[in-house]
């Protein structure tokens, strides 16, 4: 279930611990829908063509000083209109004094007014990334989420195949649960894929027979994280006898999640293997994979080497 993107203005204020210089009633449930952040100097010489009133908006040292050069009048006028504008929020960099006729017009507009001490490029760039995090699309996907030796893994499969109990396995063997049962998908920066667990069930794990668990209480918090990068899906599914499974592992197979390729592997499960293990090399094959060598093509070269080999020795001997 794709959901659609959107973070309350109240929550970007307590991440980044802006100072509320005027915040009108319910401003903190606003919620903003955009990932660009804007310095609105073109419209403070009156200029509004193109503009986004969507972006929260930000002024600096640039734009202070040139305002210091206009009359109050013409700070008046200017604010005004900038402020008629259905903009998000205004924030002033470098912990700056407010104009007069800035807090004038943002209560009049009813607008909110912030501010910070960091210095603009600063706090515009790592807001940009925050919004751009916060705001990618998100989808919600039926499976168990761990980390195992840094790469994400993400186990899929049918209820009570045993995601959850591998899951516990590799917990026990040192690696890290981010999520059981639903995994909260985003795509973020550069198409990587991100992870996380509803805030409601983080860190729990349902065991049938034992009921629902909590994993930073019984193995500590080394054992449970916040978020992982998604770099593997692995497909649990029940042995199925006479099922041809990949031997080889030359063939890749991928899956399209929020338009991103995963490299995806089936394994078959059945009583006398242990999955953890088994996921355990498959996520280290995985990093290996990435840093350019793959251990199935380097061996059927191999193969067909001594192929070749073999068969331009017996043209030989005919000879």
């Amino acid at each position: 279930m794709l959901s659609a993107p959107g973070i309350r203005l109240g929550t970007i204020i307590d991440n980044f611990k802006f100072e509320v210089l005027f915040g009108p009633e319910g401003y903190r449930e606003r919620e903003i829908t955009t990932e660009d952040v804007n310095r609105p100097g073109m419209q403070l010489t009156g200029f509004f063509d193109y503009f986004d009133e969507k972006r929260i908006q930000m002024i600096g040292l640039v734009e202070t000083s040139y305002l210091e050069r206009l009359t109050s009048e013409e700070r008046r006028h200017r604010f005004d209109m900038l402020l008629s504008y259905h903009v998000p929020a205004l924030i002033l960099a470098r912990n700056l004094e407010p104009f007069p006729e800035l807090t004038e017009m943002a209560k009049k507009h009813n607008r909110v007014l912030l501010r910070t001490k960091e210095n603009t490029a600063n706090i515009m760039s790592t807001l940009i990334a925050y919004l751009r995090m916060a705001l990618s699309p998100t989808i919600t996907r039926h499976g168990v989420l761990v980390e195992v030796y840094g790469e994400g893994v993400l186990l899929m499969g049918e209820s009570g195949v045993g995601k959850s109990e591998t899951a516990i396995e590799l917990v026990k063997r040192g690696h890290r649960l981010i999520a059981d049962d639903a995994v909260e998908i985003r795509r973020g920066l550069n198409n990587r894929l991100f992870g996380t667990a509803p805030e409601l069930i983080r860190h729990y794990i349902e065991l049938r027979g034992i009921g629902v668990v909590d994993v930073r209480r019984l193995f500590g918090m080394s054992a449970v994280k916040f978020d992982s990068t998604v770099d593997l899906l692995i497909n649990l599914e029940v042995w199925k006898d006479g099922a041809i499974y990949d031997r080889l592992g030359a063939d890749e197979f991928f899956t399209p999640i929020l338009d991103v390729e995963i490299p995806t592997l089936t394994i078959p499960v059945k009583p006398g293997r242990n999955l953890a293990v088994i996921i355990e090399v498959a996520a280290m094959n995985n990093r290996n994979k990435k840093m350019g060598h793959n251990a199935a093509l380097e061996f059927a070269h191999q193969v067909d080497q001594h192929i070749q080999r073999e068969t331009a020795a017996k043209e030989q001997n005919q000879i």
